[in-house]
């Protein structure tokens, strides 16, 4: 087995380590910063208070991204970066900030539109400006990976772009942040970051590192998600979670995520479901499909993270969606025969042929109908 491991990333983590981020900004020489910050952050006051802890590094914000960020928004936070000559980005938020700022430090270099690159196979140009990252979800992993998922509603696009200009300089991973997720979100974001792990050991593109990164991130949801969701204020579930959410991020960046990634992009751009509630949606069903792939190193994996076996773990995930009022099935949609038709035709998701498994259409139509 060949393999190679990359992480380009400089990570910190700990309580209380947004106060060094003026420090991050200094040690790469950076200056004249564009803070692209949550909506919640600019209204609750932490993004000014970031700029104003700065010392004058930082000297804007950028606040107009929506929790699935647009194209448009894209264009237009890379806008104000050349007019304002900006010479860094730093990220604050969850996926749907860290995903904007991504694309807008390296289309700023540009005079493109980010369409050119969205689902058109078009390679990222590899230039890009600094970028800080301070997560303030435990979910997406965004802050590690290369990844940015934009979505473009006026053409009915959701689908992520990949590019090595995507990484982050420097992570700040402070658990603190995560404390104002409120249960929805926590959950939400929580399994997320399961089916980061456990997608990126399955994946076609696995490799021993990464699948050491899977393991220990299941391990952690596993034990720690329902604890944070029952209680927002539990320090060590929320420093757990976001000890899992960074470390499921290194596990899937390289390998990429794969099936249930693939379902969840039609699931959220035509019936709104949040982004990890519809990976989690599927992932106990894929988990029983891709149990017997590659040897049945699958049911190795959940025997070392403690079950008795992939179904054992699959039902765990199944009743663990039910304990944080997570979907289990989509009844609520109504869903007609055209409409399933629908689902299985934009689930063909270049992330599907990540899948270990094959899986054809009449698995996909036969698992929908399972919803319904």
């Amino acid at each position: 087995m060949n393999w190679e491991y990359l992480q380009p990333v400089t990570i910190q983590f700990g309580n209380g380590i947004r106060k060094e981020l003026k420090a991050a900004a200094e040690s790469l020489g950076c200056k004249d910063g564009l803070l692209v910050a949550d909506p919640f952050f600019a209204a609750s006051g932490l993004a000014e208070q970031l700029v104003s802890e700065s010392g004058g590094i930082l000297t804007g914000i950028y606040s107009e991204v929506s929790p699935n960020p647009d194209v448009t928004e894209v264009d237009a936070c890379a806008k104000l970066l050349r007019e304002n000559k900006h010479g860094f980005v730093v990220a604050l938020g969850g996926g749907s900030a860290l995903d904007c700022a991504k694309a807008a430090a390296s289309i700023c270099l540009t005079n493109d539109s980010i369409r050119k690159y969205h689902g058109t196979g078009e390679a990222m140009p590899l230039a890009h400006l600094p970028l800080i990252a301070v997560p303030t979800t435990a979910g997406t992993g965004s802050e590690v990976t290369c990844v940015s998922v934009l979505t473009d509603h006026a053409n009915g696009k959701k689908s992520p772009i990949v590019s090595n200009g995507f990484y982050p300089s420097i992570a700040l991973i402070d658990p603190e942040l995560t404390y104002s997720m409120p249960p929805k979100v926590t959950a939400s974001t929580g399994i997320d970051v399961l089916c980061h792990a456990l997608e990126g050991f399955w994946s076609k593109g696995h490799q021993p590192v990464c699948d050491a990164l899977a393991q220990h991130a299941c391990k952690l949801v596993f034990t720690y998600l329902k604890r944070a969701y029952v209680d927002g204020s539990d320090r060590e579930a929320r420093e757990k979670m976001a000890e899992a959410s960074v470390i499921a991020g290194l596990a899937f960046t390289l390998p990429k995520t794969t099936a249930s990634h693939a379902c969840s992009f039609p699931l959220t751009n035509l019936y709104h479901i949040p982004h990890g509630e519809a990976c989690g949606l599927t992932l106990d069903y894929f988990a029983r499909i891709n149990a017997s792939a590659e040897g049945g190193r699958l049911e190795t994996f959940a025997k070392e993270i403690g079950f008795a076996g992939v179904e054992e773990m699959a039902e765990r995930i199944h009743a663990l969606k039910e304990e944080l009022g997570l979907l289990t099935d989509l009844k609520h949609l109504n869903l007609t025969d055209a409409q399933i038709d629908e689902l299985v035709r934009i689930s063909r998701h270049p992330n599907l042929y990540n899948n270990p498994v094959e899986i054809t259409d009449e698995m996909l139509s036969g698992m929908y109908e399972s919803f319904r």
